[in-house]
């Protein structure tokens, strides 16, 4: 290989590439950016479960290999050079700062999926430290957050004055497979304790699960699917761009929709100190897989489910229904969906303009949360690297809606989950004629 060649060829460095979502996010990522000159590096603290993706990867296209990311002289040396590192390796509260720093301290671009509050907070503190050096240090580069970063601002389009974000995400039955502790431990503790969002045009603290509200998702979701306020990135990085909202809020929920409830009831349990994180985890990997939990923990994800009985928000035959299809080990198919509902006005009067993902499940490219995640990091990591002259004159800490245009990010996205383009978005604007001469206006 001649040196003009090595030049040539970027370097990108993966720490964390065994995870469910890295893994598909470098596989769709090989498969879209095609024979361009690039190498992935590989690294793992489990590199055996690496092997059998780097097979099926293009010949001389990546390498395997392990490292602590906590030994600094072993992460210097691991992207020295790069083009990007992507870090996939959680929980990130623990795991980005000491990327990111050796990052800016290397000049080299970082991209992560974080989905963490805390982690978010804490990642914008290190701006001006990253603009200084001139690194750009982009977060929040999964599905939610991330595609729902992007809808935002292409819906935002639509209006002179923004009032009021609301993004939604849902994720469903995937079978009989357990989840990984770190992805369950997230998962418990986004469903009780304190929630950071936006409101009244100030930073403000909520109850996590305890705001709810119902949306026209539709999907295979249809036009009434409830979702629950949640801890979630968009409701940090958001207000950056549009400070004068009234209000910015991230609501979830878990499909077929009983499941909130046993996961609020776990999570308070978990919260209150009457069962180990552990125990959680345990309890909801049992159920995963069809077997029948802990007697001692299904107290308390009963109570949960019995709370949203008591509240209206689900009714008794729907829970009646799913306990036994439970029981009798039979799963729904996936169903899933990204969702973002902005208000404001233009020429004086309102708006509201949406934008949803329009298909998931079974014959679709989005058959788990991991697929859809996947293929969202695969996108803007294409754009990453396709934009890193632009993103050079955007150095800093920046979230997705700082730095990808929605007309670019939406061909991305289909291409890296194979889907034609107008299965990546749909639009959804009141008035129509609120629309005029917009970029994203074919995606429909």
């Amino acid at each position: 290989m001649s040196n003009n060649t090595q030049t040539a060829t970027k370097r990108i460095v993966v720490i964390g590439a065994a995870g469910e979502m890295c893994r598909v996010a470098i596989d769709r990522f090989a498969k879209t950016a095609g024979g361009k000159d690039w190498k992935l590096e590989l690294y793992d603290i489990r590199p055996e479960a690496l092997d059998a993706l780097a097979k099926s990867l293009p010949a001389g296209k990546a390498t395997v290999g392990s490292f602590d990311l906590f030994d600094g002289a072993a992460l210097r040396k691991a992207i020295e050079g790069a083009a990007l590192v992507v870090l996939g390796a959680g929980p990130y509260i623990r795991t980005a700062e000491p990327v990111m720093e050796v990052c800016i301290e290397k000049k080299v671009p970082y991209l992560d999926l974080d989905d963490d509050e805390a982690s978010t907070r804490a990642a914008l503190a290190l701006d001006a430290q990253a603009r200084a050096a001139g690194v750009p240090i982009l977060i929040c580069c999964g599905a939610s957050p991330g595609y729902t970063n992007v809808m935002t601002a292409d819906a935002a389009r639509d209006m002179d004055v923004v009032e009021r974000i609301d993004i939604c995400w849902v994720t469903g039955d995937e079978g009989p497979v357990p989840f990984g502790g770190a992805v369950l431990d997230h998962a418990i503790r986004g469903f009780a304790g304190p929630c950071w969002t936006w409101e009244n045009g100030r930073a403000v603290q909520h109850q996590t699960f305890l705001e709810t509200d119902v949306f026209d998702v539709g999907n295979s979701l249809g036009d009434a699917y409830r979702f629950y306020e949640c801890a979630h990135p968009e409701a940090v990085t958001l207000p950056r761009r549009w400070p004068g909202a009234d209000r910015i809020r991230v609501l979830g929920a878990l499909d077929p929709p009983p499941t909130n409830g046993i996961m609020r009831g776990v999570a308070v349990a978990v919260q209150d100190g009457k069962i180990s994180m552990d125990e959680a985890i345990d309890f909801i990997n049992d159920l995963l897989t069809d077997k029948s939990g802990s007697l001692k923990v299904w107290r308390h994800a009963l109570s949960g489910l019995w709370g949203t009985i008591r509240r209206g928000e689900i009714g008794v035959a729907e829970v009646a229904k799913f306990l036994a299809l439970s029981a009798a080990k039979k799963h729904p198919p996936f169903r899933g969906t990204n969702y973002v509902r902005v208000t404001g006005k233009r020429d004086g009067e309102p708006v509201v303009s949406v934008r949803r993902a329009p298909v998931s499940g079974p014959g679709t490219p989005w058959t788990t949360m991991a697929s859809l995640t996947g293929s969202a990091t695969a996108a803007f990591m294409v754009l990453a690297l396709d934009q890193h002259r632009e993103l050079a004159d955007l150095s800093g800490v920046l979230a997705p809606e700082d730095w990808v245009a929605p007309e670019k990010f939406y061909p991305a996205l289909a291409a890296t989950g194979g889907a034609s383009l107008h299965e990546v978005v749909e639009a959804v604007v009141t008035p129509s004629t609120a629309v005029t001469s917009r970029a994203s206006t074919s995606i429909s």
